[in-house]
């Protein structure tokens, strides 16, 4: 396996295996039991065994050879220059549909990087084509039986693919569907649907031939395409109608019925923006499998509504006193409103006050909370009460920062907004105690109201 890269350590974990054999920052990891490494999913898989043969490569170019025995999967402790130990494959598509190609010009370069790679996609839940996987990356997958590998379908018409993808291969990469379901490889499956592409008689083709792949296909979802104002040049996508949603709907709790009739899963999934569009209630928790599509928008609603509400039983109440702004994006909206009228009920000293944001950014169009950005906060909130603290959902931000999508710092936004802010993880616990002004301890036990401190 032929990979350029070297891969040197920049991190060994205290206590680890790695610091016992005196591993430092600056060697380099030449191979694993004779096997050269070529990315992250190598090294991890290789470094399961119980018995390790591993090579290091010290900066002077001496050589050491270190015999291991450890327990199974049990980790050595080497963290790496790349985080990936590869480097990331972009996309060779050009959808139609594509988000990144509706961005506007000016922001940071990582924002308009277009993976599809699937080794990101068993490390991150990304969605992939398949159009990237050579037969290399076929080899790894079914060598190491990686699952769930996701897939995004968008129809299951090889032609139409074709089209919707930009790619003269992308029908012919459906056959190593086949491949990895005779692999016994778990799969999850999207379709990004497109107003009078791949809706109608091509969704009801798509789901019928998608079934045959059960119950490796553990389930597929059926989401809106994004549309946002920055389409100039692109295809024409229309925007979906109510009336159409409601197709839509009827469409998959059709098939929802019949399949877990005849399977015991109901399989196709409607995200969020569907019903909110069709003005119909969200379907109750169990149609959604064990929430297996929450990262694609399906189910977070109904999930948020279920622990929220738990949250609320639990509790008995008291005379706290204090007042907190939220901010969300108008998709969720009428979902955070009722999960904080319900709180006050037993808090009855707790103001809350909701702020639907409308994307001007992006456009109206986009209306869920993770594609809000620091101006249109602003923008909306620089004249209003906010109370003792403004708190914000954590999908507005990348894990571990606290930048927004137009580069405007969570810091600059409490300073023009002379406000304190917190990030809301998405769990209704996490949404109950924010809402409280409560810190949980590790465990996740609740602690004593903070104190929300002036900004400096």
């Amino acid at each position: 396996m032929k990979n350029k890269k070297k891969h040197i350590v920049s991190r060994v974990l205290e206590g680890s295996i790695a610091e016992e054999l005196e591993i430092s920052p600056g060697d380099e990891l030449v191979s694993i039991n004779g096997q050269r490494i070529r990315d992250i999913l190598d090294y991890r898989y290789l470094c399961n065994e119980e018995e390790l043969l591993v090579l290091i490569r010290k900066p002077d170019g001496e050589e050491w050879e270190l015999e291991i025995e450890k327990e199974f999967e049990e980790d050595l402790g080497l963290e790496f220059e790349n985080d990936f130990m590869d480097d990331y494959h972009s996309c060779r598509n050009r959808c139609i549909f594509c988000f990144i190609d509706q961005m506007p010009p000016g922001m940071r370069k990582t924002l308009y990087f277009k993976d599809d790679d699937t080794r990101l996609s068993f490390l991150q839940g990304n969605y992939v084509t398949l159009t990237n996987i050579g037969e290399m990356d076929m080899e790894q997958i079914l060598r190491y039986h990686l699952s769930p590998i996701n897939i995004s379908f968008q129809t299951m018409n090889p032609q139409l693919r074709c089209k919707m993808l930009g790619n003269r291969f992308a029908g012919e990469a459906l056959k190593k569907v086949d491949r990895l379901a005779e692999a016994g490889i778990e799969m999850n499956g999207q379709i990004v649907l497109c107003k009078g592409v791949n809706d109608g008689e091509e969704l009801e083709y798509s789901i019928r031939q998608l079934t045959r792949y059960l119950p490796y296909l553990r389930s597929v979802s059926v989401v809106p395409v994004g549309l946002t104002r920055f389409r100039e040049g692109l295809y024409p996508l229309e925007p979906f109608t109510k009336e159409d949603a409601r197709a839509v709907l009827g469409t998959i709790h059709r098939w929802q019925e019949k399949l877990y009739r005849e399977h015991g899963t109901h399989f196709i999934h409607a995200g969020d923006e569907w019903y909110l569009l069709a003005e119909e209630e969200l379907p109750p928790e169990e149609t959604y499998d064990g929430y297996l599509q929450l990262e694609n928008g399906v189910g977070m609603l109904r999930l948020f509504q279920e622990e929220t509400t738990q949250a609320i039983q639990e509790r008995t109440g008291d005379a706290r006193s204090h007042s907190v702004s939220l901010v969300t994006g108008l998709l969720a909206a009428p979902y955070i409103r009722r999960a904080a009228e319900a709180l006050v009920q037993k808090y009855p000293g707790v103001s809350v006050q909701v702020y639907p944001v409308k994307n001007e950014f992006f456009g109206e169009r986009i209306t869920v909370s993770g594609l809000l950005t620091g101006q249109d906060i602003i923008r909306a909130l620089r004249d209003k009460p906010l109370g003792d603290a403004l708190l914000l959902p954590c999908s507005m931000f990348k894990s571990g920062e606290t930048v927004f999508l137009d580069d405007i710092t969570l810091k600059e936004l409490e300073e023009t907004l002379q406000t304190k802010a917190c990030i809301v993880k998405s769990g209704g616990k996490d949404f109950v105690h924010a809402v409280l002004l409560e810190e949980q301890d590790e465990e996740g036990k609740t602690a004593q109201p903070y104190e929300v401190k002036d900004i400096e």
